[in-house]
């Protein structure tokens, strides 16, 4: 609830789930939907052989390519599908450069309950026109998705999520702003408390012997003009 998680990935394993994966959305802090996958067949990113510059870096923007009559068709992978966007697309922007764009998550579905997930980067060659010939090279991981189980949002839940409200300018607020893991943060202003203006509450032994000083030197004086009085 403190980051305002809309998904989450569990990962667990047991002898009647070996390699189980759990991804799940919430909507307005509660469950919305589940998927269950396997994940058979993995391939770790230190198996990949390739060019380093061809990395992706860290921000860069996916494509994600779903190949396959099934992710349209079968209700669980067209289930994995919404999940698996929501997953991989990372954070909404209004705007792109496309010089972010340099990988690709290529989801295809094998069988009716069976995904093969794999992550390319992209590698532009030279084509004689314009547009350069992309080229996929699998720099992981890579794994296939089994789906297990799944769980829909019930109608009445699905249609109250769906609902948009009307954009609206939202005023600024001073002195306030946002965190993405500690939420809103403010800024108070404490004026000037004038602490050399205040009354101590204790008499501190310094002040004491000022005090002892000063009255000592109020007496001296009105001796000394008592003695001119009388010499007078």
């Amino acid at each position: 609830m403190k980051t305002d998680c809309s998904i989450f990935v569990y990962g667990s394993t047991s002898k009647k789930r070996p390699d189980n994966l759990v991804i799940g959305r919430t909507y307005d802090h509660h469950i919305y939907d589940l998927i269950e996958v396997g994940v058979e067949n993995f391939k770790r990113m230190d198996s990949f052989t390739y060019d380093k510059k061809l990395a992706p870096q860290a921000g860069s923007k996916p494509f994600i390519v779903f190949s396959g009559e099934a992710f349209e068709s079968v209700d669980e992978l067209k289930h994995l599908k919404e999940v698996l966007l929501e997953l991989l697309r990372g954070e909404v922007v209004d705007n792109l450069n496309l010089a972010g764009l340099g990988r690709v998550y290529v989801c295809t579905a094998i069988s009716s309950n069976r995904v093969f997930l794999t992550h390319c980067a992209m590698r532009l060659k030279k084509s004689g026109t314009i547009v350069p010939r992309i080229e996929l090279v699998e720099i992981g991981p890579s794994m296939d998705f089994v789906v297990r189980r799944h769980r829909l949002p019930n109608e009445s839940l699905r249609k109250e999520a769906m609902k948009t409200a009307k954009d609206k300018l939202h005023k600024k607020i001073k002195n306030v702003s946002k965190d993405a893991l500690q939420g809103k943060l403010g800024k108070i202003y404490v004026p000037d408390q004038k602490v050399g203006e205040m009354p101590l509450p204790n008499k501190a032994k310094g002040v004491k012997r000022e005090r002892r000083e000063a009255k000592v030197k109020n007496s001296n004086n009105e001796r000394a003009s008592k003695k001119q009085k009388e010499d007078s």
